[in-house]
């Protein structure tokens, strides 16, 4: 179809004459989606000062018509779901009638919403399709989590078909990138806690356990759990912000299109280098959070470095270690699967982006607390 040309177009207007208790609309001019911006206002007028009822529409002296046109002109004589009635539109035009009754035929009309309350009902409800919107989420991240695991245990036994390049890029991203920060709160978390249980422990004559305290709370959790929230607040949203701007902009439909497994070329990279770096930065988070107690405690008890690292040594059993990183590469596991199931949710608008960067990150720091504590649980019932 020929394109329209501005100049050539007639400018509608609108007249309003009322008779015998009824008001007559009599339109003139194009109503196109062109034109018609400027005559919203006063259609909106007609439907405020007029009954629906008591509407007509007279048609004779209207120009050229499309959709846009005739949904403005046939939206003061809707009723409801119910059509135009066949006597309230008159006037000779060759379209004008059936394209403004075909139009509201074809609306979708959406209900009035409901009165808001905070009843019983209304709180079982919300309580009902939260819980229901829960078990969906988790239902689908198994299922994600099922995809990357064949998708990851393909490329292994075929390593030609691993990006080396970008996994690479994704470690240094995800690792040494991160590594300053979570340095930096891991000693200061040491330090606190080095500061704390002197203060305390000194009460009882005890403060030399303050040693123990700081190399069983960094090497157990405080080291790993850090390293897992950073990592969930940083390089999770990075990975729903990164894969869902793709989505945003059919990327990953034209890799499906030539032939790319999306999860191939995105998840199972991010995936490798959250696991393999994982570990890395929660020995370094544990090397820096030792450090910070023993800078507290060489200024708040007099305990030499010497001494601080020898009782650390004799005292502190190495279980404690491994149990903190044995924890690190499922965390990474799991953040890096929940930032990359957010990111190939994103619908096509950037509101779902920030909505599912949002959940991947809440997510994340979520089921990192959840499997903690189910790791404590289980060496707590192995005795370790």
């Amino acid at each position: 179809m020929a394109a329209r040309h501005t100049d050539s177009l007639v400018q509608p207007r609108l007249a309003v004459s009322e008779a015998e208790g009824r008001a007559v609309l009599e339109p003139s001019g194009d109503w196109l989606i062109e034109t018609i911006g400027q005559m919203d206002r006063q259609v909106r007028a007609v439907e405020r000062d007029h009954s629906v009822k008591a509407l007509h529409l007279d048609v004779s002296g209207l120009g050229r018509i499309d959709t846009s046109g005739a949904y403005l002109l046939g939206r003061p004589l809707r009723q409801g779901d119910d059509p135009v009635p066949e006597g309230r539109i008159s006037g000779d035009h060759p379209v004008a009638a059936r394209l403004i009754r075909e139009v509201h035929a074809r609306m979708d009309h959406c209900p009035p919403e409901e009165a808001s309350g905070w009843g019983l009902r209304k709180m079982l409800t919300r309580l009902g399709a939260g819980t229901e919107h829960v078990l969906d989420e988790a239902w689908d991240t198994l299922g994600f989590f099922g995809h990357t695991l064949v998708t990851l245990g393909a490329s292994l036994l075929n390593p030609a078909r691993l990006r080396w390049t970008s996994t690479v890029h994704l470690m240094e991203t995800v690792g040494i990138n991160a590594l300053p920060i979570i340095a930096a709160l891991s000693f200061f978390i040491g330090a606190v806690v080095a500061f704390m249980g002197a203060s305390l422990l000194e009460t009882f004559g005890a403060s030399i356990f303050t040693v123990d305290l700081v190399g069983i709370s960094v090497l157990r959790e405080f080291g790993v759990l850090i390293t897992a929230i950073m990592l969930a607040g940083r390089s999770d949203s990075a990975f729903t912000a990164s894969i869902g701007s793709m989505k945003m902009q059919q990327e990953i439909d034209a890799m499906r299109v030539i032939g790319l497994d999306p999860y191939e070329v995105l998840v199972v990279p991010r995936v490798i280098a959250c696991v393999v770096m994982a570990p890395l930065l929660t020995l370094a988070a544990m090397l820096a959070g030792l450090f910070g107690g023993l800078l507290v405690s060489w200024v708040t008890l007099d305990v030499s470095p010497s001494f601080f690292l020898t009782r650390l040594q004799n005292v502190v059993d190495w279980t404690h270690f491994m149990v903190g990183m044995s924890k690190a590469p499922v965390f990474g596991l799991v953040i890096a699967i929940i930032g990359c199931r957010q990111g190939m949710k994103v619908g096509g608008d950037v509101e779902s982006l920030g909505q599912r960067t949002t959940a991947s990150v809440v997510q994340a720091i979520f089921m990192v607390i959840v499997i903690d504590a189910l790791f404590a649980l289980m060496y707590l019932e192995a005795d370790i």
